[in-house]
């Protein structure tokens, strides 16, 4: 099938794109920057095209001989985003229907079905859906409320609220219940529509198999990710306009995008239908807890984000696998210290002193920090310093080196350490080599992703302490393979 979809480089969007192309799709992605799709692991299996889903030239160009459209734009981030999108909306449903188009895919969102007085962002999305079932084009609409993944706005929230607060005075809306769904099953729904009878013409409600409140998605979110208790205390006169002030404080989602979503959680969000479960029943019976939802989403931090920037993602990876097109201020607090030095040695010098680190060699700076890090550590159950490291001057793939492990080693270009000290989160320390004219350019990173308030406090409070621990590192690792070099 030919299929065009409109917001490829949103977060949804990135992550179905690869896997329609997988499914045997041609796919044409339409973008108002290509350039936001230039360092996506698919792009080259795409056809980009450029455009503004308010141009109506652009959008009748870019559906020429498309067969599906998925529509996955929302202006939720501007102001008049409902006049914006509702313009939008009749834009591609007036044009799928000049152009032939034999259906639109829009992914919405859960709302009570008995309508109402809707938040903003509720009323804008519904709006959309019914633009798009009145045309003349059949349109799926799929209704979820808070979809769990790495990089979802909701999520982050979640997360960050979670993460940061072990006691957090809250609004009334954290006893509202809602339905979450796993972004792999809405990925799945929204794949399984191109396989629909071609008349379909409805809106879907999807979810996960667990109804629960805010403050239940807080709390077990908590359990998942290995945190402390959290203590929920609802404050009545906290407004949601209010508390997405609060939010703003306290996560790094953009008040824009908060304030429309906090606004939305006055609302039940509930299935009032179970009808996808006819159309797609192996989606829906391997439906995703909202415990292994969290589990997946939470692997981004504690494995593929933690990949260093050098490298990219598979092409169609697992949902929580990080892109180049995601915000910034997504998948959880990851802190880190990076240091880059340029060096008048030869590569292979350098790698033999970076090699030979840890044990009796040490560790290039301030020894006495170091020591006394390693006595604390033994002293709550850690190992300390004491395993040192088997081969003086070879390291292993699996290697214990004194506090670390051996993950990851190519030798000559790459090192990377895991800690396995006692610490409020999980720390890495990569080393990364880059021959130059001349020499060889020496990438420092260390990287923390701490566990709750506490993992917060202690880097904080170390960080005065990186100049002398991490920049003394770099200085004399270098400094040492330029005097060998000499």
């Amino acid at each position: 099938m030919r299929i065009l979809v409109a917001g490829a480089s949103g977060y949804i969007g990135t992550r179905l794109v690869p896997r329609l192309t997988a499914a045997g799709h041609t796919v044409r992605c339409f973008a108002r920057d290509p350039r936001k799709l230039r360092d996506l692991p698919w792009a080259g299996d795409v056809q980009i095209a450029r455009g503004d889903v308010l141009d109506a030239g652009s959008v009748r160009e870019a559906m020429t001989d498309i067969d599906l459209v998925y529509y996955l734009v929302h202006s939720l981030n501007v102001r008049d985003f409902a006049g914006i999108d509702r313009r939008a909306a009749g834009i591609v449903a007036e044009s799928a229907r000049e152009r032939g188009v034999r259906r639109i895919v829009y992914l919405g969102g859960l709302h009570p079905a008995a309508g109402g007085d809707l938040s903003d962002h509720l009323a804008s999305r519904a709006e959309v859906g019914e633009i798009f079932l009145r045309s003349e084009v059949p349109a799926v609409i799929l209704q979820a409320a808070v979809i769990i993944g790495s990089g979802l706005a909701s999520f982050e929230m979640l997360r960050y609220l979670t993460d940061r607060l072990p006691v957090s005075v809250t609004p009334r809306w954290v006893h509202t219940r809602t339905q979450p769904i796993a972004v792999r099953d809405v990925l799945a729904y929204l794949i399984g529509c191109a396989g629909l009878p071609d008349d379909t013409n409805r809106t879907f409600d999807i979810g996960g198999p667990d109804v629960m409140t805010y403050a239940d998605m807080m709390r077990r979110y908590a359990r998942a990710a290995g945190l402390g208790r959290r203590v929920i205390i609802p404050v009545p006169l906290l407004t949601p306009r209010l508390s997405a002030h609060w939010v703003n404080l306290i996560t790094p989602v953009p008040r824009s995008i908060a304030v429309p979503l906090i606004d939305s959680l006055v609302h039940e969000a509930v299935c009032s239908e179970n009808d996808i479960a006819d159309f797609m029943p192996g989606v829906a019976a391997e439906a995703t807890s909202y415990g292994r939802a969290v589990e997946l989403a939470l692997e981004r931090i504690h494995d593929a984000e933690v990949e260093s920037s050098w490298s990219k993602a598979s092409t169609a990876g697992p949902p929580s696998d990080p892109l180049p097109s995601d915000p910034s201020w997504s998948g959880g607090s990851l802190l880190s210290d990076v240091r880059t030095v340029h060096v008048k040695a030869r590569p292979e010098r350098l790698w033999e002193v970076v090699e030979g680190i840890g044990g009796d060699n040490g560790w290039y700076s301030f020894p006495l920090a170091w020591a006394v890090r390693g006595w604390a550590d033994r002293v709550i159950g850690g190992v300390g310093l004491r395993r040192g490291r088997r081969d003086p001057a070879r390291l292993h793939l699996g290697d214990a080196l004194d506090w670390w492990r051996v993950e990851e080693l190519d030798h000559g270009r790459f090192l990377r350490l895991r800690a396995e000290m006692k610490v409020p989160g999980r720390a890495w320390l990569e080393i990364h080599i880059t021959p130059e004219d001349g020499g060889a350019i020496y990438r420092q990173r260390a990287v923390f992703v701490p566990r709750g308030l506490s993992g917060q406090l202690y880097w904080w409070l170390l960080r005065p302490f990186h100049g002398l621990i991490f920049g003394g590192m770099a200085r004399n690792i270098t400094r040492t393979a330029a005097r060998w070099q000499g």
